[in-house]
């Protein structure tokens, strides 16, 4: 170990008694300043800093300021191909929404074509199957009135011998014997004309 003399010196007793008492006191009149604020040594003190300062600086400069450079320049690329790949895929976005919103007019008109379609269709067919059932309801009507005719002049036939037979049973009621049936037929048919 390197020890100067100004540090480790050993005193003189002491004290009376003899005993000796061993100390690393420095005396004050030998170095009467801190020795960083000696003007004595200013100049070395100067050239260390100049030295530690440079080397320092040429440390920086040579390999931290570099990294850090290359950091900031893998940074910014990154940065940069992220938002070229994010404005790549915005645009595929923006191309697949316009595809989507296409393609749903495409089915909403597609859609309103067919229903119209249908629309149309359904109101053929129901007029179709009107005509057809009126055309249907006209034959039964008009059978239904032949019949009706046929059966009104086979009832107006009837109506004469029924008109002879009601009088014939109330003459028959009220004389008490036999009607002539020849005078019956004969008033019955005055009274229809």
């Amino acid at each position: 170990m390197f020890v100067t003399s100004a540090f480790a010196q050993e005193t003189a007793p002491a004290t009376a008694e003899g005993a000796t008492h061993a100390g690393t006191a420095v005396p004050a009149e030998e170095h009467g300043t801190f020795p960083p604020f000696n003007a004595a040594t200013f100049p070395s003190q100067i050239l260390w800093l100049v030295i530690t300062f440079g080397l320092f600086y040429l440390f920086l400069k040579r390999v931290v300021m570099p990294r850090l450079g290359g950091i900031i320049d893998v940074r910014n690329d990154r940065i940069t191909q992220d938002l070229d790949q994010a404005a790549k895929l915005k645009g595929e976005a923006d191309a697949a929404v316009a595809a989507y919103e296409q393609e749903l007019a495409e089915a909403k008109s597609k859609a309103i074509a067919i229903g119209q379609q249908a629309n149309d269709g359904a109101k053929a067919e129901a007029e179709t199957i009107r005509k057809k059932i009126e055309a249907d309801l006209e034959q039964k009507l008009g059978e239904a009135e032949t019949r009706i005719a046929s059966i009104k002049a086979n009832a107006m036939k009837e109506v004469g011998n029924i008109a002879e037979d009601t009088a014939s049973a109330i003459v028959e009621a009220l004389v008490g014997g036999k009607a002539d049936k020849a005078a019956i037929s004969a008033a019955v048919k005055s009274v229809a004309r």
